[in-house]
């Protein structure tokens, strides 16, 4: 990648601004279509695409896949509305009930996500769909389709360019998705801030809270898409994303009728592990890597997400209160936490489902993670500062504290010997 970069440098290739009208013109090009339906995602992409040119280092990786991510979603909204043009049944196709999973990230709300796909009644958006939901224009019926096959080569050359990708977060082509791929279709998440460095795109986000509601529209016509392609693949959708967080609002509105599950974890344990993922997302794409702006970033955005749970509590405005999942007891009886879930809601986990559950974690010690090696001094956090930052979140929702990872040693022989201490109350 350095090699690349350089060679791109004396090219004068780094450093180009990212030209939405070119792109725009690309994507209809590659597929003969011009109607995008609904122009609000404009506003939001340029910005995103200012805020890389100006302030993400994109290396020549990073142009070339941004360049690609960018003209996949655009091509992705022309198909979706000519297919919608075509079978006005797509947009009346209702989603009743569903399941959002929500929460810190690294909380373990991707295991109980993929715990509930034990069970066939629920559907998820797989990896693979996100990213192609249509299959290639032109394909003839009966024909093979290589999206799947496609997506695990993507997927494979993305963990060459990302060793560490994998052992931080398992995913493969069929694996359930988080939705902030299907919200980055219209530039409007968080998905981006992990990839990228762009501070004043986030800034726009942030500024509204109105402007998740547009993306949740989308959200659930990509559902709607879904549904419609494969009716019996599931009755009851469950999703999950740690930015749900701050759209619940969208969410109510979208669908009033929506369950919500929070899944609670030390945040402080929790803060290591996002810092050290948000930093392999990005180090593939950018020139410059700042770790500890990367622990600032997001030590700040988990504490609001904290403090925006600490505000619903248990009443989110929905039909049925907020069911909480503590990452204690979702690891320790992972089948009865997912029984307890299906119970508040008026749901039954059946004996085939249950064994089902029960075959998939012992077939995944460890939830398919891999080791790691995470320390408070690589990203510039604190602990004890964390800690008390997060304090009145943990007290609020009986948040037991976790043991935490020692200074290195260099650092410990800097402090005279003296080794940090794991809080335990």
């Amino acid at each position: 990648m350095r090699l690349a970069d350089a060679a791109a440098s004396l090219l004068g290739l780094l450093g180009r601004p990212l030209d939405a009208d070119v792109l725009l013109r690309r994507a209809s090009r590659e597929t003969g279509l011009t109607d995008f339906g609904d122009d609000s995602f404009l506003e939001p992409l340029r910005t995103f695409l200012a805020s890389c040119s100006q302030e993400a280092a994109l290396g020549a990786i990073g142009q070339t896949a941004t360049k690609w991510d960018v003209t996949r979603f655009l091509i992705n909204l022309l198909r979706m509305r000519a297919a919608e043009q075509q079978d006005g049944g797509i947009v009346r196709e209702r989603i009743r009930k569903p399941i959002f999973i929500t929460g810190l990230p690294r909380s373990g709300s991707t295991f109980l996500h993929r715990l509930m796909m034990a069970d066939p009644r629920n559907r998820a958006p797989l990896v693979w769909q996100t990213i192609h939901p249509y299959p290639d224009l032109g394909l003839r019926p009966g024909a093979p389709d290589h999206r799947v096959a496609r997506v695990a080569r993507s997927l494979r050359m993305f963990q060459f360019l990302a060793p560490e990708f994998r052992a931080l977060h398992p995913l493969d082509a069929t694996s359930p998705q988080e939705c902030s791929e299907i919200n980055a279709h219209v530039f409007r998440s968080l998905r981006f801030e992990s990839n990228y460095h762009v501070p004043s795109y986030r800034s726009w986000l942030d500024a509204d809270i109105e402007r998740h509601l547009p993306a949740y529209r989308f959200h659930k016509r990509f559902l709607q898409h879904l549904q419609h392609q494969a009716p019996d693949a599931g009755s009851q959708w469950v999703l999950k994303c740690p930015e749900h967080l701050f759209a619940l609002r969208a969410i109510k509105a979208v669908y009033p009728d929506a369950r919500l599950v929070f899944v609670h974890r030390d945040p402080v344990k929790v803060l290591l592990s996002v810092a050290k993922l948000t930093e392999v997302l990005r180090r593939p794409f950018s020139r410059h890597i700042d770790r500890k702006a990367i622990g600032h970033d997001e030590s700040a955005r988990w504490l609001d997400g904290a403090r925006r749970m600490m505000e619903v509590g248990n009443d989110a405005g929905l039909p049925d209160p907020v069911w909480h999942v503590h990452h204690i007891d979702l690891v320790t009886d992972p089948v009865s936490t997912v029984a307890q879930v299906y119970k508040h809601f008026g749901l039954e986990l059946d004996e085939t489902s249950a064994l089902a559950m029960g075959q998939f974690v012992m077939e995944r010690p460890n939830g398919g993670y891999g080791p790691h090696d995470y320390h408070f001094e690589d990203h510039g956090l604190d602990a004890a500062e964390e800690r008390a930052r997060f304090r009145p979140y943990m007290l609020q929702f009986g948040i037991s504290p976790e043991a935490l990872p020692a200074p290195r040693r260099a650092d410990r022989q800097n402090m005279g010997g003296r080794t940090e201490r794991s809080f335990s109350g």
